[in-house]
This record gives C-alpha cells, structure tokens and sequence, in this order.
C-alpha cells in the first residue's frame, strides 16, 4: 500500500482542566448535580481551550452513497430511495430538515456515491461522488484502495473549505439504503465483535429477512477473512458515505472542532476515523443509542455513554439533532448559571 498522509490532531488539551472543573463545581448547584452535561461543558471548553465555550454556525452534513450489496436481499427498500432521500433532505421535508430547523442548524448534503445524475435538478447536493455506488461486496471489494485512500481524503478536504471557518460544531448524519450490512462488516473487523452480535433488522426487516441477510453477510466477511488495516477494511466492505464521514472526523478533530456521531452507521465510520487515529475519539459526543442492536455492544466496547435512548433507527441524523439541545444546554449552565459567589449562595464549603 502507497504511503498514506493524515493530517494531524492534538490531544485535548487539560491545562484548564482544573480551572474548569473548579467552574463547573461552583455553579449554585450540588457537585455533578447535571450529570453528564458537565461532562459534555467540560469536553466543549476543553476542546476549545477556554473556560466560556461557545457553539458557533452548527451544521449538519448529511453523507449519501449507493451500495452494490443491495443486489443481494439485505434491505426492505430499493436503492433509489437514497437518491430520492436527497431530493426530500435538499427540499427540506426530511425528518432531519424538521429537527434541524428547530435549533437553527444548517443542512448540507453530499453526494459521496450516489447511482443517480443530477443534472435535471435544483438545488443539488455538493458533488463529491468517488462513482456511483460501491460494488457487490459479496463478490468482491466494494472499492479499490485508491479510492478508499480518496474517500477519506475528500471528507478531509471538505471541512478545510472556507464556509466552514466559522463552524466549530458539526454533526454528521447518512443516506444510504443498504448501509446497516456496511457498517455491520465494518464493525466487526475493527471491534473483533463477532458478526452475529451487530446484524440487526436495518430498516425493519422480520426474523426470516434477518436471517438471511446475516448468511450473505456472514458469507462476505469469509470471501477476505479478518482485516486489520482500517483502509483494507473500508475497501472491501465499506461505503462511499461511510469513508467520507470518517475523513470529514478527522479533518474537524485536526481543527480542534467537536462533531455529534449519530447512529449505527456513524458509529462505523467513527470507528474508521478512530482506527486511524485514536485521539479522535475526545472531539466526538455520542448523541444516542441507536434501537439497531449492535449499537449497544459497539458503544459498550469503547466504554461510551450517549446521551440519549430514545429508540430511534432512522438515520439522517435525527439522533445527533435530538441531543443538540441537550449539548447547547451544557454550554448555557457553565456560562450563565451564577456560581456560589456570584448569587451569595452557602456552600458546603463555607461552613
């Protein structure tokens, strides 16, 4: 494999940590009373290297490619409904357009690998599409090397875009029938899970569809036994949507820039970016456990907490959207909420 550059990410700084710490304490409040929006505050202002986080122009870039595995049974829905997906999210009546426009987020879409021309519309999604779907990866590698290298690559290069200057918070979301059985091969070769643990019912399929989409997966994960290598890995089983999102982790973490992992699917392109670089790791929040069941046993694998369990299996990001306020409200009680001395409040302290 040709030599293959990264940009690089600084560790989160703690040289404020205490300072931090001492803040988030002395709120009128008892110690860890706010529970894990002291962790999300104290991350934040860690991040940022400051003791009065802020989130600034929060968007939401939604990933979309087109996968060769639906040639097989593994989805209820047919492919098209990915491209036809982007038209409903660029003419804001997505699930996500709704959530979104309630905290004030921008949505961008981006053709990573869509099987469909846009030519006939208006507006389009931001063209970045390596080609029009990954191949049958039962049969064969969804990608080659080189474009899994370029899919990493072009994620990377689109947060270093100018309008995105202004942004310090991304959350990240996908659109890509067939992309459960991505993630699930994905997983398993970078997590060592076994395979049976992360196969779930995707958009909804019975016990028996289930089943079956578990034989073709399992049958895909013996055509290249186990990988260790995360870009081998994205090459054989992976999406063009999913390699994208994993560069775009990385290029927000080199920025020193906190980004939201929605679901299943973002969680496989999280462990990509995190294989390729651990320190990613503590620019990420993770918004909710997905109602898809290997979700638990991945999150619970890295010993992460989301924030929420709301049941949810959509995707597009709905989840990362739904914690948002919930990440706004942590930054708003350590910069607003009066501490001790400020309100002439006792302490346990004081006496």
């Amino acid at each position: 494999m040709s030599p293959f550059s990264l940009p690089s990410i600084s560790p989160v700084t703690d040289v404020l940590r205490d300072s931090i710490r001492n803040k988030i304490d002395n709120k009128t409040k008892p110690v860890g009373s706010l529970g894990d929006l002291e962790a999300i505050a104290l991350q934040l202002a860690e991040i940022q290297n400051t003791l009065t986080p802020s989130l600034n122009h929060p968007k939401l870039i939604l990933f979309a490619g087109d996968h060769g595995i639906t040639e097989e049974p593994v989805s209820l829905y047919p492919k098209d409904v990915t491209w036809q997906m982007v038209l409903n999210f660029l003419s804001g009546g997505a699930c996500a357009n709704v959530f979104a426009k309630h905290s004030y987020i921008e949505v961008e879409v981006v053709d990573s690998g869509v099987d469909h021309d846009w030519d006939d519309h208006s507006p389009k999604p931001i063209q970045r599409k390596i080609r029009k779907g990954t191949s049958n990866f039962l049969k064969q590698s969804a990608m080659s090397l080189n474009e899994a290298k370029e899919t990493i690559i072009s994620g990377i290069e689109l947060l270093s875009e100018k309008r995105y200057e202004s942004t310090n918070i991304f959350l990240f979301g996908e659109m890509g029938i067939g992309n459960t059985s991505s993630a699930s091969l994905v997983l398993s070769q970078l997590t060592e899970i076994p395979l049976n643990q992360l196969v779930g019912r995707g958009t909804g399929l019975t016990n028996s569809a289930k089943d079956i989409k578990f034989k073709i997966l399992s049958e895909a994960f013996q055509r290249t036994g186990k990988i260790k290598d995360p870009l081998e890995v994205l090459s054989e089983f992976g999406g063009f949507e999913i390699g994208m999102m994993a560069g775009a982790m990385i290029g927000a973490a080199a920025q020193r820039k906190a980004f939201v992992v929605d679901g299943f699917i973002t969680t496989a392109a999280f462990a990509i970016a995190f294989a390729l670089n651990p320190t990613v790791k503590s620019y990420a929040i993770f918004s909710h456990l997905s109602e898809e069941e290997g979700h638990t046993v991945v999150l619970e694998h890295w010993k992460i907490k989301p924030l929420l369990r709301l049941n949810l299996r959509l995707g597009e990001g709905s989840g990362a959207l739904a914690a948002y306020p919930l990440i706004e409200l942590s930054v708003k009680f350590l910069n607003e909420m009066a501490s001790f001395a400020d309100a002439g409040v006792s302490n346990t302290d004081s006496k």
